[in-house]
Formats: C-alpha cells, sequence, structure tokens
C-alpha cells in the first residue's frame, strides 16, 4: 500500500474505461486500446476495491527508453496521492527493467506530479489534437 492506496499491476484492458473517461472521452474503449504499445505494463491504485489512478509503461525509443503514458485519476481520488503512488509504481518497474531514460508526453496540468517525481521538461508546449497541451518530461535514473 501506498498513500492509502492498493498499487498493483492490471491488464491494460481493465484500465481502459478510467483512462477513457479521463483523457479521450471522444473516443470508443478500442481506439483507446489502440494507444497500448506492445510490452506495455499497466499498474492502477485502488481506493476500497475501486480502481482510481492508472498508467501504462513500456520500453519505447532508444535502447533504454521507457515510456510512461495513459496515465489518469478518477476526480474523486485526486490530490490524494493515487497518481503519485501509480507514477511511483510505473518509475520502479523501468528501473527494475534497467531503464536509462524514462519519459512521456505530459498533460500541462499534469506538469508538477511529474516534476515532484523527478521529472524535467525537454520540449515547449504543445498542443495535441482533442486532448490538449502537452509537454515532453524526462527522468534519468542514476542521475
Amino acid at each position: 500500500m501506498t498513500a492509502g492506496f492498493e498499487v498493483r499491476t492490471f491488464p491494460p484492458a481493465l484500465t481502459r474505461p478510467l483512462r477513457r473517461a479521463v483523457l479521450r472521452p471522444h473516443e470508443t474503449l478500442d481506439d483507446v486500446a489502440a494507444h497500448e504499445p506492445p510490452g506495455a505494463v499497466a499498474f492502477g491504485a485502488l481506493d476500497g476495491g475501486e480502481l482510481v489512478a492508472v498508467g501504462l509503461v513500456g520500453p519505447d525509443g532508444t535502447p533504454g527508453g521507457w515510456r510512461v503514458r495513459g496515465m489518469a485519476t478518477a476526480e474523486q481520488a485526486r490530490g490524494r496521492g493515487a497518481g503519485a503512488a501509480v507514477l511511483d509504481a510505473l518509475v520502479g518497474h523501468a528501473r527494475a527493467h534497467g531503464a536509462e531514460r524514462i519519459w512521456c508526453n505530459a498533460r500541462t496540468p499534469a506538469r508538477s506530479l511529474y516534476e515532484r517525481a523527478g521529472f524535467t521538461v525537454l520540449s515547449d508546449e504543445f498542443e495535441l489534437p482533442e486532448i490538449g497541451p502537452h509537454l515532453v518530461m524526462e527522468l534519468r535514473p542514476g542521475r
């Protein structure tokens, strides 16, 4: 348990409804599934048995590169550490599997979540159509 949440791995399919509701309400569950790269691992935070925060991580980019994506936290769990607990689990998983670089396209409003976890901003803000403003951020384990 972390911050009162049980954090564990989940089949990516079980994270899709929350990811859709929070991140991509304009898409179908099949569309959300299409954003899951091969080999991605999903983690989620449970609060009283309810899945309240999720995210994916998997190898992406250059050798040693891992990407965090699909971070979503239910409104009632925001500001309580659920997202941070999931991000910590995702980073821990990537580190345990030899990540040299962990990166993401972070939604601009989530910037502080990633910065508290040690990520730094690498890009200017950019807009993803139908999704909103983002920043490329990264964490270099061991630095």
